[in-house]
């Protein structure tokens, strides 16, 4: 067969209706799939439901929730090879050898922001003459992602945790009911895992909890699905909700005898939900927390959860996305402090699993036949057991995957309602919109919304961009250059393709040399880019329209899940000749990008 006939059968592969499911290879305990047998019994025979599917070929997996005998059932074909799929599908990403050229794949691809570890699976996509769909970018109505884990994440996190807490206490000398709850993936549902929490819970209310370590707080950060998840986990225990404000109480209410001795126990736990105006507070005193002006300017912004919150923590579950930027939550040098002065904490549950990140000392991740570690601040050492002095670490990164059955039964309930659009897709142009933002490439070629990324590609992390950033100096070599800063939802609502072509189309030059990607559509993006051009009246048109960007109401922003942005703008203009004359313009806009542009180096 020549290859021009080989080729033309490749590409009517495309929008044939078969359907192909992966077997997930990226780790051993994953075992979730992205349509269970009942979601394919109902694609494959649900009459005027259908809706464009009419062939599921399953990949053979002995560790998949669902056994290959419950997808032949209901009519799918079990098969290594897919070559006759025209869309395959896939919860993690596959491995490269396994992408088959001229077709179209789903799955979770983390390519959109340019990530370099993934670069090389955007390259494979790209040279077989891939589709690729990423689940992240299917949004709904609202600007709110369709397909997630996260509240799956912060119900197996808790679990496990508490699982490991009872071990702990153990270890310190204590015998609590959590010893007798076992990890998520032990039970086999959801609900079994929750009746023994349940059990954990009447156990407290009618033993109570040893004496030495009540109050037990348990302190959520932040208010989205992975913390609500924990937080459900949380509420099946005898508990109390308190307000940051009354942390202080919990321990000056304890029942004290004339030993200083608490002389009842305490039937129940408390918890406490944190945000970020619990975590920092302004520089300047006569100013309050701002949310929008907070995730704008950082650097205005102290630290605070050290001495508020984290003196009255037994645990801390950390549901909350960081960035570089931010002040931490939780610094080494902030631990020891609180470990000379008698802190009660006990441990981390770092579900965000952000290595090195918001929590410092939470230095690598761990996996689920292997999740805890110990961390004692006062040598700066780590410990691969329970016993000992410290704090007990938590961070694995694969969570929802214990509640397989469960998350794969949400994940095909929603996924199901378009499969058969995607299954039957030969145009990019007869799908539907929020289905056609979720394609990054269309045979081979970056669809429009993503052309950014080859220019996010440019940027080179070996080199010294943080210093260049911090000394105000930038390394284009036109004749005039400036720094810019961009930050907002830059890739949610494709800010950041806006203004890379803004700047390219006024003749001027870039370089990424910075960007912070927030992790959900809820986090603000940080980028900054170094702008150069060849006289001072392009330049002057880049920041001209970089400013009608910013100060422009996307169509979109009246959307009730986005607050208001409080967005400040200041531009620093250096004559020639080393002649400084600088002139501040600050302009206060509601948008849903911020622009702040460094001093330009001529």
């Amino acid at each position: 067969m020549n290859s021009s006939v080989y080729e033309e059968k490749q590409k009517k592969k495309l929008g044939n209706g078969v359907v192909g499911i992966l077997a997930e290879s990226a780790n051993k305990w994953e075992r979730r799939t992205p349509l269970t047998p009942s979601h394919c019994a109902r694609l494959l025979h649900g009459g005027k439901d259908r809706k464009g599917v009419f062939r599921i070929l399953v990949q053979p997996s002995a560790k998949r929730i669902h056994h290959d005998a419950l997808y032949e059932d209901v009519g799918c074909e079990i098969s290594d090879d897919l070559s006759d799929c025209g869309l395959i599908l896939g919860i993690k990403q596959p491995k490269l050898e396994m992408i088959l050229p001229e077709r179209a794949y789903a799955f979770f691809s983390h390519t959109r922001k340019a990530q370099k570890e993934n670069m090389p699976l955007l390259d494979k996509i790209l040279s077989e003459r891939v589709t690729l769909y990423d689940y992240e970018l299917i949004v709904g109505a609202h600007g709110k992602r369709l397909l997630a884990f996260g509240n799956y994440a912060g119900r197996a996190g808790l679990v496990d945790f508490l699982h490991g807490l009872g071990q702990r206490y153990l270890s310190l000398g204590y015998s609590t009911p959590f010893l007798s709850l076992g990890s998520s993936y032990m039970y086999s549902s959801l609900a079994a895992a929750k009746g023994a929490v349940i059990s954990v819970g009447e156990e407290i209310s009618s033993q109570g909890l040893p004496l030495e370590i009540d109050p037990l707080v348990f302190v959520f950060t932040g208010t989205g699905n992975v913390s609500l998840g924990a937080q459900e986990i949380f509420k099946l225990l005898p508990h109390t909700f308190v307000e940051p404000s009354q942390l202080p109480e919990l321990f000056a209410k304890k029942g004290m005898n004339q030993n200083g001795k608490s002389t009842k126990r305490v039937h129940q736990v408390y918890g406490c939900i944190v945000t970020s105006q619990d975590m920092v507070e302004h520089q300047d005193p006569s100013k309050s927390f701002n949310k929008a002006d907070y995730y704008a300017h950082p650097e205005h912004y102290n630290p605070v959860f050290h001495e508020r919150i984290a003196p009255y923590t037994s645990v801390l579950v950390n549901c909350m996305y960081w960035e570089k930027r931010f002040p931490r939550l939780l610094s080494t040098k902030q631990l020891q402090d609180l470990t000379a002065n008698g802190c009660p904490l006990v441990g981390i549950c770092d579900i965000t699993c952000d290595i090195g990140g918001s929590v410092e000392f939470v230095n690598r991740a761990t996996s689920i036949d292997s999740p805890f570690f110990r961390f004692n601040p006062v040598n700066n050492s780590y410990y691969n057991d329970m016993d000992g002095d410290g704090v007990l670490c938590m961070a694995v990164d694969i969570l929802p995957t214990e509640f397989a059955k469960e998350a794969s039964q949400h994940f095909g309930d929603i996924l199901s309602e378009f499969v058969g659009s995607l299954a039957s897709m030969t145009e990019l142009e007869d799908l539907p919109e929020h289905l056609k933002r979720a394609c990054i490439s269309y045979r081979g070629e970056l669809t429009s919304l993503y052309e950014y990324i080859p220019r996010m590609r440019k940027s080179d992390p070996d080199r010294d961009a943080q210093d260049n950033i911090a000394n105000g100096v930038v390394s284009n070599e036109r004749a005039y250059n400036i720094l810019v800063s961009l930050s907002g939802y830059l890739f949610d609502k494709f800010l950041i393709k806006k203004a890379l072509d803004m700047i390219e189309a006024a003749g001027g030059s870039l370089h990424v040399a910075r960007c912070e990607q927030g992790q959900s559509t809820d986090v603000e993006s940080l980028s900054e880019v170094e702008v150069g051009a060849d006289d001072r009246k392009a330049l002057d048109q880049i920041i001209d329209s970089l400013t009608l960007l910013a100060n422009t109401d996307e169509e979109d922003s009246t959307s009730p899940r986005r607050e208001t942005n409080k967005i400040s703008l200041k531009i620093e203009k250096v004559q020639q000749e080393n002649e400084v004359k600088e002139k501040h313009e600050e302009l206060t806009k509601n948008s849903a990008l911020g622009v702040c542009v460094a001093p330009p180096a001529c």
